[in-house]
Order: structure tokens, then C-alpha cells, then sequence
């Protein structure tokens, strides 16, 4: 009865605020984002070989570098989670936030919004750290909210895989065509998958991230909430970009 009562409590409370993790999140990564150098908006750091020192000196400080955090590093601890509010370009944070924000805030009115800025955090945190291991003698800069993003996509298949989704893809002359989001997902997923296989060691995409953060969140969604909680939702819209 109190758990019923506490979920019953939890409902009114998010309809009453709205997904505000979700809109938080966002605000706080655009913010970030276009104080720093990488947006090219700050005068503060200068233009030219200026600009490109203090953009590669803002990544090193901030981003994840594998050998420094598998070299047990205690500085490097903390950029796993500091990562996950960094990002390289425009397009990289855009498609980003494009994709927290459709999926994001059912994910986060159907958790709660302390358990969704908590699985959010500790799963972007597990998705760079488990790419860190596999590269752990890599000197790139890992940064990005996309492993947290991927296990916002791999709960949200489990709660809402009947949800419609409207999906522009770039083969079919970008018509919005709607979807379940069991197949834009899933599609979703095997990309990566397909990606992951080819990518290289050098920099680029960090896909194996993105495996790992939905696997996390999918695990996570079908072993707390269980068969029985999946919840049926109306719509929803995605872009072509991606995490």
C-alpha cells in the first residue's frame, strides 16, 4: 500500500512539474556548451591556433582519457560524469539533445525524475567507463552525453516499445514516417552495432559506448520495473541525428 501510495505521489508530482530532469539537462548541456571554446561564440579564447589551444586544453581537462583513467588516475575519476556534459561540435551536441529530448521525457515521467537523473548519471558513467577498459591504452579524448542518451533509448524500449515514433530517415527523402519504437530502436541499435564492427582505433564515434549504455539501460528497465509495468504511450518524434 505505501509503495502504491509513493508511485501515486510520484505520478501527480511529475505531471505537475513536467519532464524537468529532461528540460534541465538539456539547458545545462546548451549552456555549457556555448561558453566554451568548442562553440566559437566565447571572444574570451580567442580565434585561430588561440582558439584550438584552449579547445584541446577544455577536452583534456574535462573529457575522458582512457589511460589516465585506467591508470588509476584520481583526477580522471570524475570525467566519466564531467564528460557527459561536454561536446565536440555543434552537430555532435544538437543531435545529442535532439534525442534527449523525445525520448527523455517519457523515460523520465515514467522513472520519476531523482530515479531518471540517477540512472541518467550512473549509466552515462558505466557506458565511458566500460569504453575506457576496452581502450585503456588510448590517449583520445572521450566527450559526450551519448552513453547516458543510448541508455535512455535502452529503457525506453523496454517501458514504451509500442510508442509511436515519427522518424525522418535520410534513404527515404526524409518523410516522417511513424513508427514503434521497438523498430526505430532496434534499428537503431544494429547501426551501431554495424558501425562499432567497422570503427577503428583512432578518433571518431565512440559506438561501443553507445552499445553499452543501451544494453545498461535496457537490463536496468527489464530487471527494476519488470513485464508488468511497461506503460503505453501516444507518440513521440525523433530526427535522423544520433547520439
Amino acid at each position: 500500500m505505501i509503495s502504491r501510495w509513493g508511485a501515486a505521489r510520484d505520478a501527480v508530482r511529475n505531471a505537475a512539474t513536467g519532464p524537468a530532469v529532461t528540460y534541465g539537462l538539456i539547458a545545462v548541456c546548451c549552456a555549457i556548451f556555448v561558453i566554451s571554446p568548442v562553440s566559437g561564440l566565447n571572444p574570451s579564447y580567442g580565434l585561430g591556433d588561440r582558439l584550438l589551444v584552449a579547445q584541446a586544453a577544455y577536452f583534456e581537462r574535462w573529457g575522458v582519457i582512457p589511460a589516465e583513467l585506467m591508470g588509476g588516475s584520481p583526477g580522471a575519476l570524475l570525467t566519466p560524469l564531467t564528460a557527459l556534459f561536454v561536446h565536440g561540435s555543434w552537430l555532435h551536441l544538437l543531435g545529442n539533445m535532439l534525442f534527449l529530448f523525445v525520448f527523455g521525457a517519457m523515460a523520465e515521467e515514467r522513472m520519476g525524475q531523482v530515479h531518471f537523473a540517477l540512472f541518467y548519471t550512473g549509466a552515462g558513467y558505466l557506458a565511458l567507463l566500460v569504453y575506457a577498459a576496452v581502450n585503456a591504452d588510448s590517449e583520445q579524448t572521450l566527450v559526450g552525453a551519448s552513453g547516458a542518451i543510448s541508455a535512455v533509448l535502452g529503457a525506453f524500449l523496454f517501458l514504451l516499445p509500442k510508442a509511436r515514433v515519427t522518424s525522418l530517415f535520410p534513404f527515404l527523402f526524409f518523410l516522417p514516417l511513424r513508427f514503434p519504437a521497438w523498430a526505430v530502436l532496434i534499428f537503431w541499435f544494429v547501426l551501431q552495432w554495424l558501425a562499432a564492427r567497422g570503427a577503428g582505433s583512432g578518433p571518431g564515434v565512440a559506438y561501443l559506448a553507445h552499445l553499452v549504455g543501451f544494453g545498461v539501460g535496457f537490463v536496468y528497465a527489464w530487471g527494476r520495473y519488470g513485464r508488468g509495468t511497461r506503460v503505453n504511450a501516444s507518440s513521440a518524434t525523433e530526427g535522423e541525428s544520433q547520439p
